[in-house]
């Protein structure tokens, strides 16, 4: 027993090894450039087949192909990397959304070049570099976090590396070579990388796709570090290593064998499924760049070709009939991607695992073998599988509530591979499955007709999360989360809803094909392939339903006319340059023929110019002026209800009014924020009345937007209350308080550029504490928004007339207190005078409003009490006169 104890440990500390280095490199290449890449494992795949090519098939001495492979085909693949995909990416500004993107493009990109180049085919003839011996695997892996660990402490190089992960610029302007530290940090990753493959490969049979997955599955020993330690993903990967190889000796009987056989194989997926769900995250930033969802117009006659595209296979017969049935099954689950990520904005790379159980469960309960429920006929059993997934969207829906960006793409694969490794991958429940089709539509042309109506079905379904009350929300959430709980949008159960709809339309598109092929085929729904439908519909226009179209047409489309993988290879090549292109092929085309459109713009001669010149005589110019017309920016029209004679009172505005709202205050008592040993606010009370004008003011630091967050409901103090009214709003959200009538602009514009200026103003009338269809257009009158310019979306709006917008959709929700974060910044002297004859008549006219602002110009002129913040807590209150000439005399 003890020699079998032995022999098992020996086994996992190769694993483990193996593991380990996956550890170093992902971290290092996250520290070095702050990139998680998800192309790591198709990176060691490439390594391990070009070992093979060099010594298996050319027959080269295995230490000479192996020290060209990995000392300078995987170094140079990484610093290619670095300088074709993520530097441009890095002086673009881009944030970690466009390069998780990237390197999924990377990676979808390898895989396909090395199926082409290569084969589908699994081999089992890898060679090996390194003995059996688990001790030189592990020496390898310890020498090298060892190596790592003083090289980023106790280096010069690795002080730059940490300064350029800590800021890329500041550390450039102190005369680091930044892109030199990047070269270097993809260079050693990639070495890792291949590394990991040729240890990995005597133990896997080698082939595009496995390799790559499994490599993915072993990236929770970094997600474990936190992508910082070292010596903590070593660790880790040893412990996983060992007690994976320790669990194969135990054989329990019943019904524990299968699911401890599931564990004990995939304990390293385990280990990804409590990292990314359970540990605290690695990522902040939020779903996809803006600029990649943001909204195109279609263009003119697209749908007209689409449906005649689709329609044209209807006369084909035999096998490109067969093949043609897959196209619409597909783009019903390339849907599902489009409501969750395109319209929703959150990155989700487990929708083939919806696909799948769709799939799955309908083919169980087709033939009866679904416990519980009775043999279906299919399209029952299509039906009620739709039913049975949706629910567990909340499987990705629950984490995307506390997650963004790479700890939501992260949590949203694991699932993915948890699904596939523990329900796809085990006998018990995928054995002897045929899935037939439908009574009535068994030949191909009658079931893709089928397939006609069920895609119809699902594009009205789709068109309907993206149009409305619900559309807007989405969008808003979409384009700026915080903003859209300012506004009152229930974000955390707006995000179950998208993934839920997404969840039912994969699980959709996942039963109709495997009623197309006629089986249940695990293979069509891994984890890879989800990444690359990811891919596609991000490159092809996430919002975009002809996108998701045209997506699945090209994955069926190549890969059934040409050799397997030149579609992986196409999209790969597109998401690689989505940081150059990120409205997709589609808006590059449209930006190229505008800007051909221009240079062959038409003039006139110089005949032509003198004849005008005298038939229309040039009109007078006026003298250049600071404000932008008032459609654009600049001062809104002077009217009744936002002008107001100079002096400390405000007459009640006439005319146009916003729905009158019952006075009520909002107050702070002795609220206390700790950030651990820094005291942001310490013991601060104080009074926001109806009918008046609170300021906070104070130097940075001071607490003020810990203060103006309390307030809010984004931030909820460690002590003390806040009232409403006196009730105690203290732990209500944010969205709920903007319902119960506290609205607030942001310091940082928190607009919602993919919808107009009338919509983004709708968006908070919709979700405001009254119900009143009049409120958008009083707001848009109010701040002088009534004009063409309400139609115009909201992106590239001059900042006078966003910060218009973004009043205007505070005010439509009818609020009783008012929070504005420095309303003045960015404004002109111009904007300022008119955004302060507006606040001046809101409080005239009863409500309750808070300015936490620098520009002690615009307190004293508006504020009827000021309060002086320092060190957390308030110094001085009064009248603003008398404040804040004490202040300026002190």
């Amino acid at each position: 027993m003890s020699s079998l104890t032995y022999d098992l440990t020996l086994a996992g500390l190769s694993v483990g090894s193996a593991a380990a280095l996956t550890g170093i490199g992902l971290i290092v290449t996250h520290r070095a450039t702050g990139v998680l890449n998800f192309a790591h494992g198709a990176i060691a795949m490439v390594c391990v087949y070009l070992l093979r090519q060099f010594t298996v098939e050319w027959g080269w001495p295995l230490p000479l192909g192996a020290a060209v492979t990995l000392l300078l085909v995987a170094p140079a693949i990484g610093m290619a990397l670095e300088r074709f995909v993520f530097r441009p990416l890095s002086v673009l500004g881009s944030d970690p959304a466009q390069t998780l993107v990237a390197s999924i493009g990377v990676f979808v990109l390898l895989v396909g070049g090395a199926a082409l180049v290569w084969g589908t085919g699994a081999r089992a003839d890898a060679p090996t570099l390194v003995s059996a011996d688990p001790w030189g695997q592990l020496a390898v892996a310890v020498a090298l976090a060892v190596g790592v660990g003083a090289v980023t402490h106790w280096t010069r190089f690795g002080t730059e590396l940490r300064a350029v992960v800590d800021d890329r610029s500041l550390a450039v302007l102190g005369g680091i070579d930044a892109d030199r530290v990047a070269a270097a940090g993809w260079a050693f990753g990639s070495f890792t990388a291949g590394l990991t493959g040729v240890l990995l490969a005597p133990y896997v049979r080698l082939d595009p796709y496995g390799m790559p997955l499994l490599v993915m599955e072993v990236m929770a020993v970094a997600v474990a570090a936190r992508m910082r330690s070292l010596p903590v993903a070593v660790v880790v990967a040893l412990g996983i290593g060992v007690a994976q190889s320790q669990l194969t000796r135990l054989h329990p009987s019943g019904w524990a064998e299968p699911l401890l056989q599931a564990v004990g194989a995939n304990l390293f997926v385990v280990a990804l499924l409590i990292a990314a769900l359970v540990l605290p995250g690695i990522g902040t930033r939020d779903a996809l760049p803006r600029t990649a969802t943001a909204r195109m117009a279609t263009p003119p006659g697209a749908w007209i070709v689409a449906v005649v595209l689709f329609l044209l296979p209807l006369g084909f017969a035999g096998s490109d009939l067969h093949t043609s049935v897959q196209v619409p099954a597909l783009g019903v689950v390339l849907l599902s991607l489009v409501v969750v990520t395109g319209r929703g904005g959150q990155i989700s790379l487990g929708q083939a695992a919806y696909a799948g159980l769709g799939a799955l469960f309908t083919a169980l309960l087709a033939a009866g073998r679904f416990p519980g429920l009775p043999r279906l006929p299919e399209l029952a059993a299509l039906a009620v599988a739709v039913l049975l997934v949706a629910p567990l969207g909340v499987l990705t829906g629950w984490p995307a509530i506390s997650r963004h960006g790479l700890a939501l793409a992260l949590a949203t694969f694991a699932v993915g591979v948890g699904v596939s490794r523990f329900v796809f991958a085990q006998p018990y429940a995928t054995s002897g499955l045929a899935l037939d089709r439908p009574t009535g539509f068994d030949g191909d042309r009658a079931y893709y007709v089928l397939e006609l109506a069920l895609l119809a079905a699902a594009l009205l379904a789709a068109n309907a999360l993206r149009r409305g009350r619900t559309g807007r929300s989405l969008a808003a959430m979409r384009d700026h989360e915080p903003g859209a709980s300012a506004a009152g949008v229930r974000v955390p159960a707006l995000k179950l809803t998208a993934f839920v709809a997404g969840a039912a339309l994969a699980a959709l598109g996942g039963g109709m094909l495997g009623m197309g092929l006629r089986a249940f085929d695990a293979t069509a729904y891994d984890p890879v392939r989800g990444l690359l439908w990811f891919a596609a519909v991000v490159v092809l226009g996430a919002d975009s339903v002809l996108g998701a179209l045209a997506a699945a047409a090209l994955l069926v489309g190549l890969d059934a006319g040409a050799r397997g993988g030149v579609a992986a290879a196409l999209i790969g090549v597109l998401a690689v340059l989505v940081g150059r292109f990120p409205g997709g092929p589609y808006e590059a085309l449209r930006t190229a023929a505008s800007r051909l459109r221009l240079r062959r713009r038409a003039a006139l001669t110089p005949l032509g110019a003198r004849v005008r010149r005298r038939l229309r005589p040039a009109e007078p110019r006026s003298t250049p002026s600071r404000t932008v017309p008032a459609q654009r920016s600049g001062e809104p029209p002077s009217r009744p209800d936002d002008t107001a004679p100079p002096g400390r009172t405000t007459p009640r505005p006439s005319g146009p009014r916003l729905e009158s709202t019952t006075p009520q205050s909002l107050s702070a008592r002795q609220l206390h924020v700790t950030y651990g040993g820094f005291t942001a606010l310490d013991g601060v009370s104080l009074d926001i009345r109806p009918g008046r004008v609170t300021a906070v003011v104070g130097p940075n630091g001071a607490g003020k937007s810990t203060l103006f967050h309390c307030l809010a409901g984004t931030l909820r103090p460690s002590r003390g209350k806040v009232l409403l009214g006196g009730h105690d709003i203290t732990r209500t959200a944010a969205h709920a308080r903007t319902r119960s009538g506290v609205a607030r602009t942001f310091q940082q514009l928190a607009v919602f550029p993919s919808l107009t200026v009338a919509e983004n103003v709708q968006v908070g009338a919709e979700q405001g504490r009254i119900a009143d269809p009049g409120a958008v257009e009083r707001a848009l009158r109010l701040l002088g928004l009534d004009g063409p310019v309400r139609a115009l979306p909201a992106a590239g709006l001059p900042t006078g007339t966003l910060r218009r917008v973004e009043l205007a959709r505070a005010l439509a929700g009818s609020p009783r207190v008012l929070l504005l974060d420095e309303p003045a910044a960015g404004l002109d002297t111009a904007e300022v005078t008119a955004l302060t004859r507006v606040l001046r008549a809101l409080a005239a006219d009863g409500m309750a409003l808070l300015v936490v602002e620098h520009d002690l110009d615009l307190v004293a002129d508006l504020a009827h009490t000021v309060h002086v913040m320092a060190a957390g807590r308030i110094v001085t209150s009064g009248p603003a006169d008398r404040v804040l000439e004490t202040r300026s005399g002190g």
